[in-house]
C-alpha cells in the first residue's frame, strides 16, 4: 500500500528536540522485520550466531573504521533483534545516531541479501530490519551500567523477551527497567 498522508500519520519515536549528534552514549536496538529469527538460536542461556548473525558482529566492528569518533560498548546478536550500546564523540563531523545506525542497517541488510541468493540463508520478505530502530538516552555511569547488564543478560532472559515469537506472553512478564 503506498504511502498516503492523508491516511497514514507516522510519528516519530524520537525524542522532541533532542540533538542526536551531540556527545554521549546510546543504547540501541534494531528488530527483524516481522521478527523472523534470522540470526541463530539461544540454546540453553547462551546465543549461538549462525553466518547470517556473525555478519552482523562483523559489521557492528567495523563501525569504527567507518566512524572512528564513534565508540562502541557492550552489545548482543539475538535470533531477531541486536542490542548495542553507542558512545557519539560529538563536535562537526562526527556522525549523529541516525548516520550509524542507517550505516549498520544498510551494510547489513546487503550483506543478508547476498548470504540468501550465495549461501541459502533463508529469504525474508520486504525488509531485513524493521523500519526505524529503538533508542535510549543513557545519562549516567550507573544507567550505563544497568545496561550493559541487561545485554550481557538478554539471552538467558530469551523466554521472557518481547522480541520472541515464542516466548512468554508479554502481559505476564515482568518489565526490565532501563
Amino acid at each position: 500500500m503506498p504511502y498516503d498522508p492523508d491516511k497514514h500519520h507516522r510519528r516519530s519515536i524520537r525524542l522532541k528536540n533532542y540533538d542526536y549528534s551531540q556527545a554521549g552514549a546510546y543504547f540501541v536496538t534494531v528488530v527483524v522485520q516481522g521478527r523472523e529469527s534470522l540470526f541463530g538460536e539461544i540454546v540453553g542461556a547462551e546465543m549461538h550466531p549462525n553466518a547470517a548473525g556473525q555478519a552482523v558482529e562483523r559489521w557492528w566492528e567495523e563501525i569504527m573504521r567507518k566512524y572512528p569518533t564513534l565508540e562502541k560498548d557492550e552489545f548482543v546478536v539475538m535470533p531477531n533483534h541486536f542490542h548495542g550500546i553507542v558512545r557519539l564523540a560529538g563536535g562537526g563531523e562526527a556522525p549523529t545516531l541516525g548516520d550509524v545506525m542507517e550505516w549498520l542497517k544498510t551494510m547489513t541488510t546487503n550483506e543478508y541479501i547476498r548470504g540468501a541468493k550465495g549461501k541459502g540463508w533463508p529469504r525474508f520478505r520486504g525488509r531485513l530490519w524493521q523500519r526505524n530502530y529503538h533508542e535510549h538516552v543513557i545519562r549516567d555511569e550507573e544507567e550505563l551500567n544497568r545496561i550493559r547488564e541487561y545485554i550481557a543478560y538478554n539471552p538467558r532472559q530469551w523466554a521472557f523477551d518481547q522480541e520472541n515469537p515464542d516466548g512468554v506472553p508479554p502481559e505476564q512478564v515482568e518489565p526490565w527497567e532501563v
